[in-house]
C-alpha cells in the first residue's frame, strides 16, 4: 500500500541493507535445506519448508514496498531515499504492524497473502495523475512478477525427486497472487484505490480516506464469509491455473507449511 505525507539517480540511491540481505540469505538457505529433503515430508522437512516460505513471503513484502518507493523516487519524491525506503530494510517502513506483522499472521492462520501497510510518499513533489497511479500499482505488480517468476521456475525445472521444495514454491507463488488480487481492490487504503484516486473528485477522496482503516478491517471480515471466500478463491485459482500452478501442489504446500498440524 501507499499513503500520503508531507535526489540522486535511482540506481545509486538503491543500497540493499544488511537486514534485507539477511532475509535473502535465509530464504536461499531454507530453500536449499528444503531441496535436500527431496520427497521426505516428516517434521524436519516441514519446518524447513515453513522457514523457506515465510522468509520468501517477507522478502516479497520488502519488494512490494520497495516497488512503491522506487517508483515514487523516479517520479520526483526523493524523500523516500532519506527515509531509507530504498534500502529494502523492513524496519524502515512506516508501519511494521500493517506492513509485516499482520500479513505474516494471516499466512500462518489462513494461508492468505494479505496486503501490507504503507510507505509514506510526498505526493506534492510528484506531477501527473499517471505517475501517482503507477506508484500505487508498483506494489501489486511486484507480487504479480514474483508469482510469474516462481511459476516459470516451477514449470521448467520441477522434478519429482525434490517435490517438497517445489510444492513450497507453488504455495509461495499462490500467496503472491492472493496479495495482488486483494491489493488491487478499489477499497480505500489499498493500492487499487490509490490507482484510481487521482481521477476521483477531491471531496470523494477526503471522505473515503476517513474510512480507510475501517475498510481494511471490513475486507478482512468479509474474507471469512462463505460466498465471498468461495468467489475469491475461485478467482485466485483461475489465475494460478493460467500461470501453470496446479491446485494440488498449492494445497500440499499449504498443508506442509502448517507443520504444527497433523
Amino acid at each position: 500500500m501507499t499513503d500520503i505525507a508531507h535526489g540522486t539517480r535511482g540506481g545509486s540511491a538503491v543500497r540493499p541493507s544488511p537486514v534485507f540481505l539477511l532475509i535473502v540469505a535465509a530464504t536461499a538457505l531454507a530453500g536449499l535445506v528444503t531441496w535436500r529433503y527431496g520427497q521426505i515430508t516428516e517434521q524436519p522437512a516441514r519446518i524447513a519448508l515453513f522457514v523457506f516460505v515465510l522468509a520468501g513471503w517477507i522478502l516479497s513484502l520488502c519488494l512490494h514496498e520497495f516497488g512503491h518507493a522506487y517508483t515514487a523516487f523516479r517520479s520526483g519524491d526523493h524523500s523516500v531515499a532519506t527515509k531509507g525506503y530504498l534500502t529494502l530494510n523492513p524496519f524502515k517502513y512506516a508501519d511494521m504492524v500493517l506492513s509485516f506483522a499482520i500479513p505474516v499472521l494471516f499466512i500462518l492462520l489462513g494461508g492468505i497473502g494479505l496486503p501490507g501497510g504503507a510507505v509514506w510518499i510526498d505526493r506534492h513533489s510528484i506531477r501527473g495523475k499517471i505517475r501517482h497511479s503507477l506508484i500505487s500499482a508498483a506494489g501489486p505488480l511486484s507480487n504479480i512478477l514474483f508469482a510469474v517468476v516462481l511459476a516459470v521456475l516451477l514449470n521448467t525445472l520441477a522434478d519429482d525427486s525434490h517435490s517438497v521444495f517445489w510444492v513450497g514454491v507453488a504455495f509461495l507463488a499462490f500467496l503472491q497472487v492472493t496479495a495482488a488480487i486483494l491489493n488491487l481492490l478499489p477499497i480505500p487504503g489499498l493500492d487499487g484505490f490509490g490507482i484510481i484516486e487521482p481521477y476521483l473528485p477531491r471531496s470523494w477522496v477526503r471522505q473515503a480516506s476517513q474510512y480507510a482503516g475501517y475498510a481494511f478491517l471490513v475486507l478482512v471480515a468479509l474474507l471469512w464469509l462463505g460466498p465471498i471466500n468461495e468467489g475469491f478463491f475461485n478467482l485466485v485459482y483461475s489465475i494460478t491455473d493460467a500461470i501453470g500452478l496446479e491446485e494440488l501442489q498449492i494445497a500440499i504446500g499449504h498443508a506442509l507449511f502448517q507443520f504444527w498440524q497433523d
